[in-house]
């Protein structure tokens, strides 16, 4: 079974994302669960997802404490939220920012394991002419994590997008060139 953890802030996407990952996850016959956890925060505050994939059913029902993969949609979360805690030092943690190797590490807490970076304001700015962090930091996980192949990502998104912008069918090619773009440009720091 893979845990990931994900940390944004409320309005840029990381809860749909995760559930994205579960339903495509889903599609490629595993078993999942994706969650969100939050209160009544406002559009800004942090706010924390999950995802549990397996090939097995899965059992277990809480917040996952130890994940093997940690996403950080916003890296201004660095300086606010111990994202690292619990990780699993085989794991690994993917940041959306355009900080330097040096800087990103000092942020971490001495983490461990293998750290990830892709500028999904970038890409996002590029391919939707606005920010959306969220469909950039799907790929970007999925790549790292190799919960699926890439291609599998990208055949189940078309299908996915297709129904949720049914009716702004404009936003899909953008949303897939995201895709593309980020699996492409997460590298390893």
């Amino acid at each position: 079974m893979i845990e990931i953890r994900w940390h944004g802030r409320g309005g840029q996407g990381a809860k749909t994302a995760s559930l994205l990952l579960a339903d495509a996850a889903f599609n490629t016959g595993k078993y999942i669960q994706g969650f969100p956890e939050y209160g009544p925060e406002r559009m800004g505050a942090p706010i924390t997802a999950y995802n549990r994939i397996s090939t097995e059913p899965i059992t277990i029902h809480s917040n996952i404490y130890e994940p093997d993969y940690v996403v950080v949609v916003d890296d201004t979360l660095l300086e606010a939220v111990d994202v690292t805690a619990g990780l699993k030092k085989t794991g690994a943690i993917v940041i959306n920012t355009t900080e330097d190797a040096e800087y990103i590490k000092s942020k971490l807490k001495n983490y461990e394991g293998e750290i990830y970076t892709v500028d999904a304001r970038k890409i996002s700015l590029e391919t939707l002419g606005r920010y959306f962090p969220n469909t950039a930091m799907l790929a970007a996980i999925v790549k790292v994590s190799k919960v699926m192949t890439d291609e599998e990502l990208l055949s189940d998104m078309q299908g996915s997008f297709k129904h949720k912008f049914a009716k702004k069918p404009e936003v899909i090619e953008g949303n897939m060139n995201a895709l593309k773009m980020a699996l492409s440009e997460v590298k390893k720091i």
